[in-house]
Order: C-alpha cells, then structure tokens, then sequence
C-alpha cells in the first residue's frame, strides 16, 4: 500500500511540476528540461538511474528501468508527458504556472494533462524504494517531452532513435483513462481507454487566379477555399464501429438496462443520456476546419488561399477518410496531410485490462469500469512503433460537478488532493501485480 509520505508527496511534485513553465507553443518553441532534471534527481534519489535524452537541446526525455522480480515477463512502459498546453493568465482565476494548493485542490496548467500522472508515477516508485517493494514485471518509466505537439521531439525521437531503451516491452499504460465520469443520475463510470483514432491534420490549398476585387472573378481562390471548407464542415461522416466501442456501447447498455441493439447506434446513443459523451465522437471519422489564411490587401484577390482541418480517423478507417477529403476539396483544392499519426486499438479482454479494472474497484467499489477509445491521441501512437499496445489509465476519482474532459486544455484547470491521493493507491495497486 502506498504510505503516507507519498500521498504528501503527489500533492508536493504535483504542485512543483505545474510551477516549470513548460507550455508548448508549436514550432519548437517549448523547454521541458527543468521539468525533465526535476523528475531526473526524485528518481534518483529512489535508486533508479535516470538517462536524459535530447533531439533538440532543452526539449527533454528522462527514461528509466525499475527491475521487477520475474525476469521472464515482459516489461511494461509506464509514459507521460511534461509539456503543456500554452495558458493565458489573465483568463485564470489563479496564475496557471503558480501550482497553488488551495482548499484541498491544487491549480495550474497540467494538473490533469498530465503532470499530475507523472507525480503519481514518482511517489510510487519512491514509496517502492523506501518499502523494498519491486514489481512483477520490468517497469520502463518514461517522461516525454512535446507530447502536445508533433512529439518529434519526444515520444517519436525515442521509438525511432533510442528503441532498445524498450527492450521486452509489449504493454504500456499512460494518458487519459481511469477518471471519473459522474452521469448525472448517481453512478460513477470509470473509462479505461482501449483505443485512439488517428490523427490526421490537414493543410488545404486552393488556387485561383489573381486579380483586381472590383472585376468579376470566377477562378476566386478564397471562394474556392471557402466551398470545400463549408463541404467538409457539413459532411455527414458514417457509423463505424470499432471492437473497443462496440464493447464500450455494450457495457454502458448493460449498466443501464439498455438492449444493445447496434443496429441503429444514434437511439441508443440518445438512450445513454451524458453518458454518451464517453463514445459519442469515436463511432465516426471527423474533420473540423480550425484556421483559415488569404489575402494580403482587401482589394486584391489572391492566386492561392490556405485552410487547416483537425481530421481524425479510426482505426481501419484511414483509406475511406482519404477518399473522402479528396471527394470533398475537389479538382481546385489540393490537401496534405500537415501531420499524421496512427489509429489504436487495444484488446479488452487482456489480463493487463482485467488488472486495471480490478485496481480501480477495488478503491472505488461504486465505480463501474468501462472500455473506451480516445477521440484524440497521445504517445502511445509513437510507442505503438516498437510494437507496443498501449491503454489510457491515470486513475484520479473525481467529485460531481468536476468536468475531467473540460479541464484539458481548459482555464482554470484543476486536480483535489483527493484525487490523487486514489491515484497514488490505485497505480500502486496495479503496478505491483501487472
């Protein structure tokens, strides 16, 4: 069982990793290194020799091994990242890199995306230190940097430079999973993500012909921009329903009593009530438009107009969004993908997601864990390289009235001591028999 000094300490590192400025501005602009030799020294203070590694100097990667006491089973990658979302302290009730532990909840940007995972990972492996614990299986703890941009300088530097650092990892657990999900009408679900759908962030670019905005121009490159935009805005995606979601549809129908019938997924959708939000955005590929640029004086049309969509597709699902964006520009419009990443899928009925379900209730009886697939992605797609099958599990249990979801990327982001004191337990619990 986790002690009583690393439930103090969770709170404390916590706190001390939202204070290093690490928001992650795109383009490079990013310094994780603080945040990296912090977490560095509290691993080696614990007898775990930490390696820091760099792609780019100051964006840093810390890995270290903790030997378990099997030598013949796989190791196990335990992952987060130490970037953050860029926040705009004026929009904050408290300065979002001040860490400041207020009426039993600690503020700042990070504290559910996701430092407050990589406090709870170093309190366990210290607690493990102090009690002379060791785990079953080889745990390989990594602390990435520029997860929350293209991870080129992260998660991907390490799977494609520095694999044998994973050497007998088959299995890994990270962000986001293992939260609480309060449906309204008094029952907890805990996700556990079995699955991501891909990436796929696109650059549009229209051509048309320049000229004079007073003449008539029928080859506008904005208005032709403009109409596949609206297209792919409007485009009705199909169902598609992966393992993952097919099991967490038919989990949440029994939980509520709900016949599963998969035939028309909207109804029972809407049966779900809030619930739903846990699948809602993974039964169908999406596109977004997100930004647009044209132009250079308002009286000139331009030869060419750029737009960005936020695409993402599900696992199998990646041929079909292709065919369908090219269907959707049209002959004017050519697309690129800006930045692509796989679709995941993971097994539900593996031991290691029985293991997760049973640490959970065992701290949270009341709670009923369920499957689901992430809308987004995180590092486990990189990890996914080296053949790695990776599940969304940082368990923190949640008051009502705390939007999980809403806090990422969110103002006032936000985690109770509470909560990471049922991490700290939970992650120990599943560590130890992993």
């Amino acid at each position: 069982m986790a002690d009583a000094r690393a439930l103090d300490e969770v709170v404390r590192f916590t706190s001390d990793l939202i204070r290093f400025d690490t928001a992650n501005r795109g383009g490079g602009d990013c310094r994780e290194r603080p945040a990296a030799e912090y977490a560095a020294a509290l691993l080696a203070e614990a007898g775990v020799e930490p390696t820091l590694l760099e792609r780019t100097p100051g964006r840093t990667n810390v890995v270290a091994r903790f030997e378990g006491s099997d030598p013949r089973a796989d190791a196990l990658l335990v992952h987060g990242h130490l970037d953050v979302v860029p926040a705009e302290a004026a929009e904050w009730s408290v300065h979002p890199f001040s860490g400041e532990v207020r009426d039993g909840v600690v503020w700042g940007r990070g504290a559910v995306d996701m430092k407050n995972m990589d406090a709870m990972i170093l309190a366990v492996l210290r607690a493990w230190s102090r009690q002379g614990v060791r785990p079953r299986r080889d745990l390989v703890v990594v602390f990435t940097a520029d997860e929350e941009a293209s991870a080129v300088d992260g998660s991907g530097f390490l799977a494609d430079r520095h694999p044998g650092l994973f050497e007998g990892c088959t299995e890994a657990i990270g962000e986001s999973g293992a939260f609480t999900f309060h449906d309204g009408a008094g029952r907890q679900i805990y996700p556990v993500a079995a699955g991501e759908r891909g990436t796929g962030w696109l650059k549009l670019t229209a051509h048309g012909r320049a000229g004079h905005g007073s003449k008539v121009n029928r080859e506008n490159a904005v208005t032709r921009l403009a109409a596949a935009v609206t297209r792919i805005g409007e485009h009705a995606w199909p169902l598609r329903l992966t393992p993952t979601v097919r099991a967490a549809l038919t989990e949440l129908a029994a939980l509520y009593g709900i016949e599963t019938d998969l035939s028309d997924v909207d109804a029972l959708l809407e049966k779900l009530g809030p619930a739903a939000a846990l699948v809602e955005a993974t039964v169908r590929n999406s596109a977004n438009p997100t930004m647009l640029d044209a132009g250079y004086k308002l009286n000139v049309i331009p030869g060419t107009a750029v737009g960005y969509v936020d695409g993402r597709y599900l696992p199998g699902g990646e041929e079909e969004f292709r065919a369908t964006l090219d269907a959707l520009t049209g002959p004017d419009v050519d697309w690129e993908f800006a930045h692509r990443e796989v679709a995941l899928q993971a097994p539900v009925d593996a031991p290691l997601f029985a293991q997760m379900r049973a640490a959970v209730q065992e701290f949270a009886p009341e709670g009923h864990v369920v499957p689901y697939c992430m809308s987004g992605g995180t590092d486990a797609k990189q990890f996914s390289r080296l053949g790695i099958t990776g599940y969304g599990f940082a368990p923190l249990r949640l008051p009502p009235g705390l939007d999980y979801q809403a806090l990422f990327h969110g103002v006032d982001e936000r985690v109770p001591v509470e909560a990471l004191h049922f991490g700290v337990r939970v992650l120990d619990r599943l560590l130890r028999t992993a």
